[in-house]
């Protein structure tokens, strides 16, 4: 999560293109007038300084902390992981079934940095000088580097639950409590339990779309246009202006058009919030859910319609605000919340698995 926020900040502050360079195992900052000069120097002979000239070293510091911050952040995040992980797979604590799926969530921390870097390198090609847009990275970079984090994250909190839940999975003399649990249910209460189970699923890969597109949002910054809601420049599909004849072929539109990245994420977000909210109001409501949900998935049903809206207004008011810096990364943290909501209730719900 921390990675995540901190990303977000380095992004929303500009700061990722102030590094210009990428060593694996990292570096100190410079640590004296000298060094800062050579590191600013170094940053003026790329593509972004054309268009921020009137920056001073000391904003220079400023931004070139936040990434070394957060590329710093994700080594120590990897080191965090790592030896725990070694220790107890040497003492072979490693619950059965789990080895594997370390070995993949260490492989996704590790392949994050190169995505970062790949990310970053988009801004700095000699390809971008003169250009009159604003210099930023590719924003389908940024999309596949923030698609990994989310990715990671979430393979992270369902490993997390699996490992804590572990006691009531594991099978004792060919039985585990929770398939006592599900032989305990009636056809009919487990068929509601699977159809929660399922919607569920739907609405935390959703989330993932939403949060997905919000990325292009954010790298086409189309956060700073039509900041009125819920319309449009008047109109509730601005169709003019979704379409530019100038980006061939025309399905770029759907990632680099201002206009249409914007309505995409509001119909997303808006779906999303409807799907949770509907999902809540089904399993919490629903007279067969009184057999068929534990306290846990009605806690998850709460947590993830209450959020839900939370977030969904969290982005309006990000937009008629024209994007400050603070509810826009809380506004992307709220994305994070969803997701784990909706993780927390699939998994709370593993007993009407057909696996079981």
């Amino acid at each position: 999560v921390g990675m995540v926020h901190v990303g977000g900040v380095t992004r929303l502050t500009k700061s990722g293109l102030s590094m210009t360079d990428w060593k694996p195992l990292g570096s100190l900052p410079p640590t004296n007038d000298a060094e800062w000069s050579v590191a600013f120097d170094r940053y003026k002979t790329f593509p972004e300084w054309q268009q921020r000239q009137s920056m001073d070293i000391e904003e220079f510091k400023f931004i070139y902390y936040w990434e070394w911050g957060h590329r710093m952040l994700g080594r120590t995040v990897g080191v965090l992981f790592a030896v725990p992980w070694a220790y107890f797979a040497l003492r072979g604590r490693i619950p059965p079934g789990y080895k594997g799926r370390m070995a993949v969530l260490f492989s996704m921390g590790g392949a994050q940095g190169l995505v970062g870097w790949w990310m970053v390198k988009s801004g700095l090609g000699d390809d971008r000088l003169g250009d009159r847009k604003e210099i930023r990275v590719s924003p389908h970079r940024l999309a596949a580097h923030l698609g990994m984090a989310f990715a990671t994250y979430s393979t992270l909190v369902w490993t997390g639950l699996g490992i804590l839940q572990f006691p009531n999975d594991v099978l004792k003399d060919g039985k585990s409590r929770i398939m006592e649990l599900t032989r305990n249910l009636s056809s009919s209460t487990l068929r509601h339990a699977r159809k929660l189970r399922g919607g569920a699923v739907g609405v935390a890969h959703l989330t993932f779309l939403t949060a997905m597109s919000g990325a292009f949002v954010a790298g086409n910054d189309a956060g700073n246009a039509y900041n009125t809601f819920p319309l449009m420049n008047e109109q509730w599909i601005p169709v003019d202006d979704m379409i530019d004849p100038d980006l061939e072929p025309v399905y770029r539109n759907a990632f680099e058009n201002t206009a249409m990245v914007q309505w995409n994420h509001r119909l997303l977000g808006t779906a999303t919030a409807v799907s949770a909210v509907g999902l809540a109001g089904f399993g919490l409501s629903h007279p067969a859910s009184r057999g068929a949900i534990t306290p846990q998935v009605r806690r998850g049903l709460q947590f993830l319609g209450g959020l839900a809206v939370g977030q969904v207004t969290l982005g309006v008011v990000t937009l008629l605000n024209y994007v400050p810096i603070s509810l826009a990364a809380a506004h992307q943290l709220g994305s994070l919340a969803v997701l784990t909501s909706g993780i927390y209730v699939v998994h709370s719900l593993r007993y009407a698995s057909p696996a079981v």
